[in-house]
């Protein structure tokens, strides 16, 4: 037959029955050696492929605010999204989901078909060292957002993996602790967290966290079957964080996808476990149609079509982060109006602070994308005010330890391109290969090495911006040997000051050397590195940089202080470093590292119309707020933060935030702080009181108010809500729809963000003083109107005692602008 004139042949879709059917088929006529083959990954990052079934490899990459691919080569760089604090500040489900979809295109665009994020814990207590890499202290706002951010990635195409499943709230011994948790509490917010992005937006996938959950590690937990795949119905894979499985016992829970592979704890001893009865066949078959099914669902399944096949219009994806920059962004004091800054009426600002000019816009950690440029609030506000003099000093030092040189000083002396040379060499020292890098901070986390190389050499000449003595190094583990203009300056064993899995990747201790340079004088870095015989997992990190050292801090803040006396407006840029919020470990207070206190009084002392920018991606302690002009908090604002700034402070954008958790005055006044085990548990004795809700019982009980309280911000312009409209009762198991009459009272245009919370006074069980149960968010003109309907889901009148519960009888409807505002009310009666 003419093949133009054969019958077309239909590729079920994927989801439909005719998919399932060939899918369990597939994997029923699969032999039991390759059924468990797929159930450990292929490499670090990749599952296996089975070409004779149509079975290609899934690519799974870390997010969770960027989409690094399978390497961590500055070369192959990545969009860096603003943290994940900075997008629930947002409190905007349209914007997660613009945010989410970015993710599916970056991951498209990489060759990735899972996205290992949203990283969606809750803000348990402020010390948590990951705090920047989760959304927030409240299950209601963090599972609308997380919803909207799945949603997002999966419209692309491309699986989202909510993570770290579950009561995984602390870095302190995280492979090992036990999280005790509650019955009550793990289901009305640790896993109230997680359903939204489950039942609401289908999830492909869901990582189980390193952590146990009552006594038994989350890779074996019951709980990876109940609730998520009875009562949500989830039919995705569940993937173990790193390393995460520790037992053949995981296969008898719902755990279904072993990585990094292709060693690990499943594999031959799978295969015998299976054999002699200890797992039984249908679960593994079960585990490979998931895996099977998420494969076709990524088009990766030869014979069903994809979940997706018609994609979204494109997005912009750094107009995407500059718009979360500043929709996240909270203003948190405007004294007298100081803000917006007027650009015609300025003739000079002064910017100080270390973070103005090396801005943390990134966590640390598995967070790390590698983006193509960053612009720094110094870099903004200059770009943004070309005829204002804007002067720049340092004043007082955040970054610890060595730090990766800027790329513009980098010239490669081997091939004469900017960068440094890398060359891989044999044992016996023969070339084996060479590459060009951007970069001297250098990561090879699986994949980059070639076969046969025993030993790395890197060659730059680094040009130094001023006069005078720097201290330059190199930070790794393992043999290396560094020479300085020529000179050996090191040549031994760099050993893992820590135990912490990965953490050499991003902060490797080092080895630093003080070298004295003229002005712009080139200086000549030569380093060979030994590359180790054996390793369980294949990483390798090599930073070479300039650590910080200030001889006279004093000195630094007083040059701060004579340029902000002259100026029209200061401008300080305060914020934490590496060393303080990353994975790995969890944070020791909430200071702000260094003199940078001392700094901003010194500054405000001398300039009413001082503005102080944070940086950081969790709350820090601000003892001189009230000593400013105004305060705006921008967390790690992604590659476009420093435009975004520069936006918000002259009016340009108007700051959307609203705190996604609560800001305390003083580390004494915190009412969950605790992240450290005793005894190996992490007792979560404070049951359904995080957050807001342990702060409003604390100040029930006359204790401690927050500096700044969840859902508070500021804007440009004035909003009154109007009293509230909801029905006088309702039948338990329904949802409510409150409308709230809005209007824009001042002069601009701006967003307003209406909270719902529920409130009941009297009750059998033990209750919050008042816990969020929705939210809107409007923008209007000035003088514009709107009644927004917020949406009460019927869960919210609800609490967990054996299965849901309704208590019959009255509760209270609270609208405003944050947790402790004065509330506008009404009565509803449950029935």
């Amino acid at each position: 037959m003419n093949p133009a004139l054969a019958p077309a042949v239909t590729v079920p879709a994927a989801g439909s029955p005719d998919a399932e059917a060939r899918i369990r088929e597939l994997a029923e006529n699969l032999p039991l050696e390759q059924q468990i083959q797929l159930l450990t990954g292929a490499d670090v990052w990749a599952t296996h492929a089975l070409p004779s079934i149509g079975l290609s490899r899934v690519v799974l990459s870390d997010g969770p605010s960027g989409v690094r691919g399978e390497d961590f080569d500055e070369r192959h760089d990545s969009v860096s999204l603003p943290s994940s604090s900075a997008l629930s500040a947002t409190w905007s489900v349209e914007t997660a989901q613009r945010y989410g979809q970015v993710l599916g295109q970056e991951a498209r665009r990489k060759g990735v078909h899972a996205v290992l994020g949203p990283t969606i814990n809750l803000h348990r207590s402020p010390l948590g060292g990951r705090h920047f890499e989760c959304m927030s202290e409240d299950p209601r706002l963090t599972a609308t957002l997380a919803a909207g951010y799945v949603a997002g990635v999966q419209s692309m195409g491309v699986g989202a993996t909510p993570k770290h499943y579950l009561a995984n709230e602390a870095e302190t011994e995280r492979f090992m602790a036990d999280s005790v948790v509650d019955e009550r509490p793990l289901r009305e917010l640790y896993l109230a967290a997680f359903e939204d992005a489950i039942t609401e937006a289908r999830a492909w996938l869901v990582m189980s966290s390193y952590n146990s959950i009552n006594g038994t590690t989350a890779s074996e937990n019951k709980l990876l079957k109940t609730p998520l795949s009875t009562e949500w119905g989830f039919d995705g894979v569940v993937v173990s964080d790193w390393t995460g499985v520790r037992s053949v016992e995981a296969a008898n829970a719902n755990q279904d996808l072993e990585m990094p592979g292709p060693v690990g704890h499943w594999g031959p001893k799978l295969l015998a476990a299976v054999n002699d009865g200890r797992v039984s066949h249908s679960a593994i078959l079960e585990k490979v149609i998931r895996i099977l099914r998420l494969a076709a669902r990524v088009g990766s399944l030869e014979g069903v079509a994809p979940a997706v096949t018609e994609l979204p219009a494109a997005l912009n994806a750094t107009a995407v982060a500059r718009e979360v920059a500043v929709r996240g962004a909270v203003l948190v004091r405007n004294r007298d109006g100081l803000l917006p800054l007027d650009p015609a009426a300025l003739q000079s600002v002064a910017v100080s602070g270390h973070n103005a000019e090396e801005a943390r816009t990134q966590g640390g950690g598995s967070a790390t994308v590698m983006p193509k440029y960053t612009v720094s609030p110094l870099e903004g506000l200059r770009e943004a005010l070309p005829d204002v003099s804007v002067s720049y000093a340092r004043g007082a030092k955040v970054a610890e330890g060595l730090q990766a040189f800027p790329r513009t000083s980098l010239h490669n002396p081997v091939t004469n391109v900017p960068g440094m040379r890398v060359t891989f060499l044999a044992e016996d020292g023969s070339e084996i290969s060479g590459e060009d890098r951007l970069a001297s901070h250098l990561i090879w986390f699986g994949v980059g090495i070639p076969e046969g190389a025993a030993a790395i050499r890197m060659e730059a000449d680094w040009t130094a911006p001023t006069a005078g003595v720097h201290h330059l190094g190199v930070g790794t583990v393992g043999q290396i040997q560094l020479s300085l203009q020529g000179g050996e300056v090191f040549n031994g064993e760099i050993e893992d000051d820590t135990d912490v899995l990965g953490a050499a990747l991003f902060d490797p201790p080092k080895t630093v050397h003080r070298v004295e340079t003229a002005a712009g004088e080139p200086v000549r870095i030569e380093a060979v590195y030994q590359l180790p015989k054996e390793q369980v997992i294949p990483f390798t990190a090599i930073l070479l940089g300039e650590e910080t050292v200030v001889e006279d801090p004093q000195a630094e803040i007083d040059a701060a202080v004579e340029a902000a006396k002259a100026a029209d407006v200061a401008i300080v840029v305060v914020g934490t470093s590496a060393a303080i919020e990353s994975e790995g470990f969890d944070r020791q207070d909430l200071d702000l590292p260094g003199l940078q206190n001392q700094l901003v009084e010194a500054v405000a002392a001398v300039n009413r119309r001082t503005v102080v920018v944070v940086n950081s991606g969790s709350p820090v302690l601000m003892p001189w707020i009230d000593k400013v002009g105004a305060v705006l908090l921008g967390w790690f604002g992604g590659q476009e933060f420093g435009r975004a700034i520069a936006d918000i402070l002259l009016g340009v954008e108007e700051p959307g935030g609203r705190l996604p958790t609560s800001w305390p005055a003083a580390l004494k006044d915190v009412p969950v702080l605790n992240t450290t085990p005793v005894d190996g548990k992490v007792v979560y004795s404070e049951g359904i009181h995080v957050g807001y809700r342990a702060w409003l019982k604390q100040q029930a009980e006359g204790g401690a108010a927050p500096a700044l309280p969840f859902g508070f911000g500021l804007g440009y312009t004035t909003f009154e809500l109007g009293a509230p409209h909801a029905p006088q009762s309702v039948l338990a198991g329904n949802d409510v729809v409150v409308h709230v009459p809005v209007r824009n009272t001042g002069s601009r245009a701006g967003r307003e963000v209406v909270q719902v919370y529920l409130e009941r006074a009297e009750s059998s069980v033990d209750r919050p003083v008042q816990w969020l149960a929705g939210y809107v968010g409007t923008h209007l003109a000035p003088g514009g109107t709107e009644s927004v309907a917020v949406r009460i889901p019927a869960r919210s009148f609800g609490h967990y005692d054996g299965g849901w519960q309704f208590e019959a009888g009255t509760f209270r409807i609270l609208v405003g602008r944050h947790s402790a505002d004065d509330f506008q009310s009404v009565e509803i009666e449950l029935r």
